[in-house]
């Protein structure tokens, strides 16, 4: 995305440990079963069906001012659901069947298998704790303290290029992180801003700060498929001369930082915006992915994108939108390294968020969550809320491999420790995790 949005600066100290799932706790287990795929015949029911055991389920059609068709499900034992959290009590999964979207609206729905299982806040936050258990890691209070033990697991935050020299923003960053992406500065209108002149002055100085203190970085970004973040010249180039320059692009950033960054996010945004596509073809993302393997074999190529796990109301970037086209990409003999989820929340859906994140988990390929933020037109105290609720949900889910914050700010880099130790905000209202 472009500008940060900014809440309190955080302190995450993450501690690994083995303490024994909640013994008394006798409510229904989650079930992270889901697909991407249509089966040829149903299967049984998640939770024997939970409250739709033994009953058949409705299925209630709205059509909206568009045409399309809108199905929702429900019991007479509960209110509608639409994926969403509509009762504060009861939260339930997102649908998480192999789904097909269809153009035609003459489109009949039977279900053949179907459940529906409630949890209260208090049952869903027991769950995160038992997945969190497994997986080892523990988010504590935060103080103004060194970085705890992270061992394996990423946690990380973009960094600007205000970071170099300011010994004080550095400070603050590596005693809290341990990976990084860079906020602008490898994007092709930073290092290219007048064609032909190429300059990674900024991004080389960055890159020495994150070898010197061993911080692991993600490559952020080498195309952007919105124009407006595309370089001005590059805009009315030929198809010729845009054809060229792409080329140039990949590379001359592939061979200068070979092997320095642990992901590349190749063609970023690439479900809502297809500047390249547009003007280069079809294939033109399928090209570039192959062109950065070509340059760098052992580079990790990344999808990434805004709105897949943070809202359900926009259709350019569903959960089965992102594994189509991730299918296109491997047709085309692209193999995809991870998948790459922004994670710019308005207000969180935790139970929409589970369900994506488990469906996207059916592909064995490691989640990122890259861009974490929370709007910033909440109050300080709201954001804290909701990024608790997010940050619970990426490091309870076993394929969540890795979290950036979008946090970088100069702002944030001249504070004393009491305003960056503001992870207190955040968990100020909350018990830990677990009991050590």
């Amino acid at each position: 995305m472009g500008e940060l949005l900014l809440f309190p600066p955080l302190l995450f100290s993450i501690l690994f440990f083995t303490s024994p799932i909640v013994s008394s706790y006798d409510g229904p287990l989650y079930d992270s079963s889901a697909y991407t795929e249509c089966k040829l015949q149903p299967e049984m029911p998640l939770y024997n069906g939970g409250i739709l055991k033994n009953q058949e389920p409705n299925v209630e059609q709205v059509i909206l001012d568009n045409g399309d068709r809108l199905h929702s499900l429900s019991s007479d034992k509960g209110q509608p659901r639409h994926g969403r959290n509509y009762d504060k009590m009861h939260r339930d999964c997102d649908c998480k069947a192999g789904l097909l979207s269809l153009d035609s609206r003459d489109i009949n729905i039977a279900i053949a298998s179907a459940s529906l299982q409630p949890f209260t806040d208090e049952q869903w936050r027991l769950n995160q704790e038992a997945k969190i258990n497994e997986t080892g890691i523990r988010i504590a209070r935060g103080g103004c303290k060194n970085r705890a033990s992270l061992k394996d697991f990423p946690f990380g935050s973009a960094i600007a290029k205000t970071i170099i020299g300011n010994e004080e923003y550095q400070k603050w960053f590596v005693e809290r992180f341990n990976a990084a992406v860079f906020e602008n500065e490898l994007k092709w209108d930073a290092t290219e801003h007048i064609q032909g002149q190429v300059n990674y002055t900024i991004p080389d100085q960055m890159l020495e700060f994150v070898r010197a203190n061993q911080i692991i970085a993600r490559g952020h970004n080498i195309f952007w498929e919105n124009p407006k973040y595309t370089p001005k010249w590059v805009l009315n180039l030929t198809r010729s001369d845009l054809e060229l320059a792409v080329s140039s692009r990949i590379q001359s950033l592939m061979n200068k930082y070979k092997r320095e960054f642990i992901h590349w996010d190749v063609s970023n945004e690439m479900l809502h915006f297809d500047f390249y596509e547009e003007r280069l073809g079809a294939d033109a993302t399928l090209k570039f992915f192959e062109a950065a393997h070509e340059a760098d074999p052992l580079a990790t190529l990344f999808m990434n994108e805004f709105n897949v796990v943070e809202t359900c109301e926009d259709v350019d970037s569903t959960v089965d939108a992102y594994v189509s086209r991730m299918r296109e990409l491997k047709l085309g003999g692209v193999s995809m390294d991870g998948i790459g989820l922004q994670g710019h929340f308005d207000v969180p859906n935790s139970p929409l968020m589970r369900g994506i994140l488990d469906k996207l988990a059916t592909l064995g390929l490691p989640i990122w969550l890259t861009e974490v933020d929370i709007s910033n037109k909440f109050s300080k105290e709201t954001q804290a809320i909701y990024l608790e609720q997010v940050l619970r949900e990426g490091f309870s889910h076993p394929a969540v491999n890795g979290i950036i914050l979008w946090t970088a700010s100069a702002k944030v880099a001249a504070t004393k420790c009491a305003l960056q130790t503001a992870t207190s905000t955040i968990f100020r209202q909350a018990t830990q995790l677990t009991s050590s």
